[in-house]
């Protein structure tokens, strides 16, 4: 989950997607993004996020849309983008019956990061859109890997 669900949310969505064919695991996934806002709802993510995933192999294409209450008792895992997402996910969660587990996006980036954060690039320029994308990538790979294993749970 990000803010406008245009740049990092939709991305990490069309690489988990990518990730999960590649291992022929897309039957056991059912994977969606959403944006805290609405700002964007039913517009296409940022061309040039898009264009960054399809030099990279990922062409993707996807309508923004605003996290809804209901998302939170129907997925059982939500990974935030950046602690503002994470706290507003929490606020929300506090109201949900049996809401999802729900993570910082860079908790599982074997790079690290102090700051949990993966930032976002819409007001920058091309190497924000790369250097998220590089992010994006290999947190999912260890997200998938902590899914498969059990070592994430699916609720809190």
């Amino acid at each position: 989950m990000c803010t406008g669900n245009i740049c990092r949310s939709p991305l990490a969505h069309a690489v988990f997607e990518h990730i999960i064919r590649t291992r022929g695991l897309n039957h056991e996934f059912e994977v969606e993004s959403a944006g805290t806002h609405g700002y964007h709802v039913g517009e296409d993510a940022d061309p040039r996020m898009r264009s960054t995933a399809a030099r990279r192999g990922v062409p993707f294409s996807h309508p923004a849309r605003k996290l809804i209450q209901s998302d939170l008792e129907y997925y059982d895992v939500i990974f935030a983008m950046d602690r503002g997402h994470y706290s507003k996910l929490k606020d929300m969660a506090a109201g949900a019956e049996n809401p999802a587990a729900i993570y910082m996006f860079r908790e599982f980036d074997p790079r690290g990061n102090a700051s949990m954060d993966v930032p976002d690039p819409y007001y920058g320029g091309q190497n924000g859109f790369d250097d998220v994308f590089d992010i994006v990538e290999r947190s999912s790979e260890q997200i998938l890997n902590a899914l498969k294993s059990g070592e994430t749970a699916g609720r809190t």
